[in-house]
Order: structure tokens, then sequence, then C-alpha cells
């Protein structure tokens, strides 16, 4: 700031006083007098001492009026210089009030956009939560299916297509559930992250409005203003305070620490479409394998059925068939036995011929070679006949077998057609779809 001109200060001249001596001749009495005259003053130095007084009295008034001058230079150059700081000060507020404004903004569209991305986020934690229910149906469904084979009896009691596609079917369900599970606490978690970060977001924005209506009100005050008043300990820098690079940092890195959790967030309700759509379409096509096995499965047993059931019609008709022919061999052998006994009672009646008359005559030959081939007919027959027994035992056993099997079939078609088959009409339709119900 320009210094107040100074006068410099010159001494006055001196006014020199001539006394005129007198002539008169000195008294004898001077020693009379001697007290009067060393209590006073000599002429040249009351002359001395009143140019001295005028002089001071120059002096003082020339300082004076040089210090009045000093005093209006002073009065004006402070009320300039309190004028310009004021309002430097104002411009400076002014300026911090755009800064403060400027962060402001971006911390509350921040905070919009992490708000909104947490409720998509918790939506579609919601659709997690109702996949995972909806996988409750077909997991017990599954796991129905498997328990109701197990009934099957032991003929058809084995490990088949339908098992097979049944088993990773039921596996297939538990990663999907252990996964959706995983997602949702993962999902969990990062809604707390959005959460927390958005309450930071909302702390760091409450206190810039709180200063951006502080430093508002300090733009306003003036020297009119009746509310302002001495506050000396407050010209000070706290230990604490920040500075403007700390202070706009602290809001960048909140902002940039938001953005961070509202991607991540993006990403994984990308992963959550991604997964319930792949899990919906994986139990979707395990479903038509599974349904194709058991259809598949059915046509074979009914297949099976109806050939056992045929070679059963026909075991039945080769059972009536072999009876009448047990009948038959009976018969054929009663009435051997019939012209068997003709033949010995001849030969025996003919053993009683007397004397000579005991003739190897050609009846008697006759009569034996009858005898020996009815023997041999008889016991054709009867081996025949033991065959035919033997062979209807067989029959017999064979249907037996037959009605058993076929029972088996019609229990395991039961099972997997009316039991398991019907049971998984109650299988919903599409995962996906359920998420939003």
């Amino acid at each position: 700031e320009p210094q107040p001109p100074v006068i410099p200060s010159c001494p006055l001249p001196s006014k020199i006083c001539h006394v005129d001596r007198s002539e008169r001749p000195r008294s004898c009495c001077g020693m009379a007098m001697a007290g009067f005259r060393t209590a006073k003053y000599q002429l040249p130095e009351w002359h001395r001492r009143n140019a001295g007084v005028c002089y001071k009295a120059f002096t003082a008034g020339e300082q004076a009026e040089r210090g009045r001058d000093e005093a209006k230079h002073l009065v004006k150059h402070a009320a300039a210089s309190a004028q310009r700081a004021q309002g430097h000060s104002k411009a400076t507020l002014g300026q911090r009030l755009q800064d403060i404004q400027f962060w402001k903004v971006e911390l509350q569209k921040e905070i919009m956009e992490l708000d909104a991305e947490t409720n998509l986020l918790a939506a579609q934690k919601l659709r997690l939560e109702r996949a995972l229910d909806a996988t409750e149906v077909p997991y017990a469904v599954v796991i129905d299916n498997l328990e109701c084979r197990e009934r099957r009896q032991p003929p058809d009691l084995v490990i088949d297509e339908v098992e097979r596609q049944l088993v990773k079917e039921a596996d297939l369900i538990r990663d999907i559930r252990d996964l959706l599970k995983r997602t949702i606490i993962q999902a969990t978690t990062q809604i707390r992250s959005n959460r927390i970060q958005k309450e930071n977001c909302e702390l760091d924005w409450s206190d810039k409005v709180e200063t951006h209506h502080i430093d508002d009100k300090c733009v306003d005050y003036c020297t009119d203003s009746t509310n302002v008043q001495f506050h000396p300990s407050s010209v000070k820098f706290e230990e604490n305070a920040s500075t403007p690079k700390s202070w706009a940092q602290f809001s960048h890195d909140n902002i940039s620490r938001a953005e961070q959790e509202k991607l991540a967030s993006v990403q994984l309700r990308s992963l959550i479409n991604n997964i319930i759509r792949d899990a919906s379409e994986d139990l979707r096509m395990q479903r038509a394998a599974a349904n194709e096995a058991f259809d598949s499965h059915c046509r074979d047993l009914d297949e099976a059925k109806l050939r056992l059931e045929q070679h059963l019609q026909q075991i039945l008709k080769d059972i009536g068939e072999e009876e009448a022919n047990i009948v038959n061999l009976k018969k054929a052998i009663r009435d051997k036995e019939a012209f068997l006994k003709v033949a010995h009672t001849r030969l025996y009646d003919r053993s009683f011929r007397p004397n000579v008359e005991l003739c190897r005559d050609e009846p008697q030959f006759r009569l034996v070679s009858e005898v020996e081939e009815l023997t041999v007919f008889l016991e054709a027959l009867k081996r025949k006949l033991m065959e035919s027994e033997q062979n209807l035992k067989n029959l017999e056993e064979t249907r037996m077998k037959l009605e058993k099997e076929i029972a088996v079939k019609a229990n395991s078609i039961f099972i997997d057609r009316q039991k398991c088959m019907g049971y998984r009409v109650r299988y919903p339709v599409d995962l996906e779809v359920a998420s939003y119900k």
C-alpha cells in the first residue's frame, strides 16, 4: 500500500535579542540586593525562554497538523483497504460457494444413482430368493421319483437311463440351489456396501449443505449487519483443518468409491440375470431329457409287457394242448394195456396145454411177438407221457414266470407313468419366469 507523504521538520530560526548595557555607574549597595537578584531570571534568559515556548508551540502545531493529515490519509487508506479486503473475501466466499455447490450436486446425483442401483439390486436379490424357492418343487419331485422307483421289483430294479437322468437332475438342482444361495449372500453383501457408501456420501453431502448455508450467511454479512460482533479467538487455523486439495480429494474419493460400488452392483445384476437364465435353461433341458427317458422307458416296458403277454397266450395254448396230449397218451396206454392183458391171458391159458400139445406153434410165436411189440409201445408211450408231464410242468412254471414278469412290468409302468410322470406335471415350466412371481 502507498505510504502517506511525510513533511520533513526543519528548525525555526532563532531570534537573537540584544540588551543594551546600562552605562549607569554600579551602586555600592550591590551586596545588599544580592538576595533579590539571585532569585530571578536574567532578561536574556527570559527572552530565550519565551522564544523556546513559542518554538515548541509552533512545533506542536505543525506536528498536530501533520498528524491530522496522516490520520485523514490513513482513514481513507484504511477504508479503501477494508472495502477491498471485504470485497475480495466476499468474492472468495462466492467462489467457495460455487465449489461447494458443485460437489453438493455431484454427491446428490451419486446418492440418487446409488440408491436407484441399490433398489434394482434388491429386486434382483428378491428374484434370486424366489428362484431358490421355486427349486424346492423340482427337487422334491426328483427325490420322490427316485424313491418311487426304488419300489420297483427286483427284475426291473435296474440302473437304467431314467435313473441316471434323475440322479443327474437332482445333482443339477442341488448345484443350482447352492449357486443361488451363494449369489444371494453376495448380493446381500453388495447391498450393504452400497448402503454404507451411500451413507458416506450423504454425510459428506450433509456437511456440504451445512457449510453452504454457513458460507452463504457469511457472504451476506456487511458493516450494516446487526448480528456481527468481535470474535478474537476465531482468528486462527485449526490443527485438524483440511486443505482445499484434501477437501476436494475427500469428496472425489467418496464419489469414486460410490462409482466403484455402483459398477460392481451393475455387474452383479448382470451376473444374476445370467445365472437365473442359465439355470432355467439347464433345468429345462434336463427336465426334457428326464421326461424323454421316462417316455422311452415306458415304451420299452409296454413293448416288453406286450411280448410277455403274447408269450403267455402262447404258453396257455401250449398248456392246453399238452394237457390234451397227456390225456390222449394215458388213453393210449390204457388201450395198449388192455391189448397186452389179452395177449398175456392167451399165453397164460396156453401154458396149461397138456403134454405134446404144449407146442411152439405159430400162434405161440405170434402171441410172444405181440407181447413184445405191445411192451415196447407201452414203454414208449409211458416215456412220452413222462416227457409230456415234464413239459406241462415246465409250461406251468413258464406261465407263472411270465405272469410274474407281466405283473412286474405292470408295476414298473404304474410307477414310471402314473407315479413319476404324473407327479412331474407339477414341475415348474420356467425358473426364470418363476423368479418374477
